[in-house]
């Protein structure tokens, strides 16, 4: 009976933890808790585990209970990395709900949605063999690296790559392991660091005034420790140092005062000074302006007060404001009023590119109490704002998509800015989630209220809004009395026909920018294509570069002088003569954003032009030190792709030139109307601001295009009305949701055959008329990969979406496990845009 009682008690003591790991398997996995870690462990604490034979990776429990896992035998949790959770219960729910409703595995949600500093890394290392007996063995090379490696504990794969100057090293790695001469192991390091400031003070018996002076005496014979003492007198006062002193001072700022760092370290060590760390915040030290009051006018304060009212009825409300209305003041005045109520505001916008200006109108209002998250923060910058989020410390935070897995615990409300934008879903890697729909679903699921906003909505959002789903708000005014600017077709036809064009710029496109350099104002040139040139042709043998990957041409950049594919990132050299035949007459052809650019200056050689794509954008300030400059009036011309459509606000420009409409236009897509429409119109409205009105060129060879003519009248309304007619009649959304599927293999005739075989066996279940394909897809080949396309059409009001998913998921599953197709690679992605 004893050793029955103790057996129970033991059960009742172990415990059990389910947690979700960064890898894309459709299940939880189960470990054990030490004694000690039972009592601290909480569901969204952070926890490191081994994961199959060797890799350590960072899990997060979502169940804790001591049901032991019936069919394995559970390993230890190695250790516990948070005494607090830093996932809350409604962020384990919306990783589950992303992975049901985008057809993914949870551990990929919560892979994206964690910061990497806060995922514990582990790295491959290697150390010297303390049995190893055999250095005859041993090539000249390995001798070396072994006699490093009795120098150091250990050596990464990095640093043995640098010490034998090899980029590929597991050939050598392999054969040493074979020798038994040394031991691979991996270390696990935690990625997130905090801020570390050395700071230097006087020791406590120094900060009476008779006390210093007397040091000051006391060092007048090594004059070089006394200057040391006076510099930081000079930023610490005599008279102030009995409260300032414990604050001490940046070792930093005391070394910038070109003292003497050998008497620093004197004083140190004689116990003068004292050195010591703290931790700070990244974000600390910036300039956070002051409060500022903000005065609505008129029409802004009633599309507030709207919106409030409309909240009363609504969860979701569509506010569309033109171009230049001021939706960023509305936007302010509503979070003030959330923050002032103590609920928590998240603010999204589609790209970092509009992150400058807005974040530096925010701060001034909201100073320090405001977080911002996104990519290209450092990791430790990201794990500042999350913690910064649980804490308290940021109750507003603007961020990217991706901040919408941020630990909100008191969320009020989501403002989704240019909601129409595609930046909002993730393409690659999976979830390929929609940061608006995500946000409208966890608005639900906490309560919370969503205003989506953008001057040319989605389709699918203003037809929620007509029909009564969402609340809808519009403002069409300018604010002040700034006015819409004048829109003009240029006829690209009769320009070329009269001779007219100077390097595909009509002429009254160069005439307006003439007069805009000579009134001292500022032009925006469109083209939303990066590059000097789309490719290389030879004007001999019709040769034209293609990525050796991808079934796409390689771009021309000329000041990197390289060819570049867009899709798989694969770099090469330009080729000084055409590779097949030889010729020198190799040509560029097309024009790209950095071909423009080179035109202009050729044209305009006294003008100041810069370019803003994502050329020029890939260091974390480029996109403020861009528009910095031209804020302050210092660029005459900026020419840039879709990043200058974005909510840019700018003074001085009165001139937008659209360079070619057309190519937006007719592209084969059944969303190309909508997003030409929203482009051109957005693009536009950057023309003119208050008391000045803008001018906008847009060059074209079809004036009279029905698209163009709802630009022209500032007609959005009427472009959705005419718009939702053919989506109804064809079955697009928002009539139907798409989900693309695309099967890819290295043998083309292999992926076609598994996508003809997955499109059969939906339409025996689903039936021809919501199946379409397989086709090869727009661009047939990427990364050495032949990709097939498959669209399922599921009408709202007919089809159980959640149960069609399920059987397309389970089809899925039947064909890559069948040995003919396991090398193919199967992606879906619903609600494709």
């Amino acid at each position: 009976m004893i050793s029955e009682s103790n057996e129970f008690s033991e059960v009742e003591q172990t415990f059990f933890v389910e947690v979700v790991l960064p890898v894309p398997i459709p299940q939880y996995f189960t470990y054990r808790l030490s004694r000690e870690m039972s009592q601290l462990a909480k569901v969204g604490s952070r926890v490191v585990v081994e994961f199959g034979k060797s890799r350590v990776l960072t899990a997060v429990i979502v169940k804790i209970h001591n049901t032991p896992p019936p069919k394995y035998q559970a390993k230890y949790v190695q250790e516990l990395l948070d005494i607090e959770p830093v996932v809350t219960a409604s962020q384990l729910w919306l990783f589950e709900w992303v992975a049901e409703y985008y057809m993914c595995h949870v551990g990929e949600v919560m892979n994206i949605a964690l910061p990497a500093g806060l995922k514990i890394s582990s790295q491959s290392r290697i150390q010297y063999n303390p049995d190893f007996a055999h250095p005859e063995l041993l090539s000249e090379q390995e001798t070396q690296l072994m006699e490093v490696l009795l120098k150091e504990e250990s050596l990464s794969y990095d640093e043995v790559g640098r010490f034998l100057d090899q980029k590929d090293i597991n050939k050598t790695i392999k054969e040493l392991v074979a020798k038994h001469a040394i031991i691979l192991f991996e270390e696990v390091k935690d990625k997130y660091r905090p801020k570390i400031v050395k700071k230097i003070r006087l020791k406590r018996v120094f900060e009476g005034t008779e006390e210093i002076l007397a040091l000051i005496e006391k060092l007048e014979k090594t004059t070089k420790q006394q200057e040391v003492l006076l510099e930081y007198l000079g930023h610490v006062p005599i008279n102030e140092l009995h409260y300032k002193n414990k604050e001490g001072l940046a070792k930093s700022t005391l070394k910038a005062g070109d003292i003497s760092e050998s008497s620093l370290k004197t004083l140190l060590d004689k116990g003068i000074f004292e050195e010591f760390e703290i931790v700070v915040s990244r974000f600390d030290g910036e300039d956070l302006g002051s409060q500022a009051q903000m005065q609505l006018s008129e029409p802004q304060q009633k599309a507030s007060d709207q919106i409030m009212d409309s909240f009363t009825q609504n969860e979701v409300v569509l506010f569309h404001g033109i171009t230049g209305s001021g939706k960023t003041e509305i936007y302010i005045d509503l979070i003030q009023k959330v923050l002032d109520s103590g609920s928590q505001v998240l603010f999204l916008l589609p790209e970092i590119a509009l992150t400058t200006q807005i974040v530096n109108r925010l701060r001034v209002v909201f100073g320090d109490a405001m977080g911002v998250y996104h990519s290209k923060f450092s990791d430790n910058e990201r794990v500042e704002v999350w913690k910064g989020v649980l804490d308290g410390k940021f109750q507003f935070v603007v961020g990217v998509r991706s901040a919408i897995f941020l630990p909100f615990t008191n969320l009020g409300l989501i403002i989704v800015d240019e909601e129409h934008e595609s930046s909002y879903k993730q393409f690659d890697p999976a979830p390929r989630y929609h940061a608006r729909d995500v946000a409208i679903m966890l608005a639900l699921k906490v309560r919370s209220k969503v205003l989506l906003g953008s001057a040319t909505p989605s389709i699918e959002s203003f037809y929620q809004a007509k029909n009564k789903k969402y609340g809808l708000v519009s403002l069409n005014v300018r604010y002040g009395d700034a006015q819409l600017p004048d829109i003009r077709l240029v006829d690209m036809k009769k320009e070329r026909k009269d001779k007219t064009l100077v390097k595909e710029f009509s002429s009254e496109l160069l005439a307006e920018m003439a007069q805009n350099l000579a009134n001292k104002q500022q032009t925006i040139i469109f083209l939303n294509r990066r590059g000097y040139a789309p490719y290389l042709n030879c004007q001999e043998c019709n040769w034209i570069g293609h990525c050796d990957q991808c079934a796409v041409s390689l771009t021309y950049h000329l000041a990197e002088k390289t060819l570049v594919c867009h899709y798989c990132g694969h770099k090469e050299s330009v080729p000084k003569t055409c590779p097949d035949c030889g010729s020198t007459k190799v040509k560029a052809m097309g024009v790209g954003t950095e071909k423009i650019e080179e035109d202009l200056y050729e044209i305009f050689p006294e003008a100041k032009i810069l370019r803003m794509d994502l050329d020029t954008t890939r260091s974390k300030n480029a996109y403020q030190n861009i528009i910095g400059e031209f804020e302050k009036g210092e660029v005459d011309v900026l020419v840039g792709t879709q990043m200058v459509s974005k909510g840019l606000d700018f003074d001085h420009v009165s001139l937008v030139g659209i360079y070619n409409a057309d190519k937006m236009i007719h592209f084969p897509d059944f969303r190309a109307a909508e997003r030409a429409f929203q482009l051109i119109t957005q693009v536009s409205g950057r023309a003119g601001r208050r008391d000045q009105k803008g001018r906008v060129l847009i060059q074209t060879g079809s004036p009279q295009n029905r698209i163009l003519q709802f630009v022209l009248q500032n007609d959005y309304v009427g472009f959705y009305e005419s718009e939702v007619i053919d989506r109804e009649g064809y079955n697009y959304p928002p009539f139907s949701r798409i989900i693309e599927i695309t099967v890819k293999d290295v043998d083309q005739t292999l992926a076609h055959q598994a996508a003809a075989r997955l499109a059969q066996a939906l339409e025996n279940q689903l039936g021809k008329t919501r199946v379409m394909g397989p086709e090869k897809a727009l661009v047939e080949r990427i990364r050495n990969k032949y990709l097939f396309e498959v669209w399922l059409k599921l009408e709202k009001d007919k089809m159980n979406i959640q149960a069609t998913k399920a059987f397309l998921q389970k089809e899925i599953v039947n064909l890559i496990t069948e040995k003919k197709f396991k090398s193919v690679q199967v992606v879906v992605n619903v609600d494709a845009v």
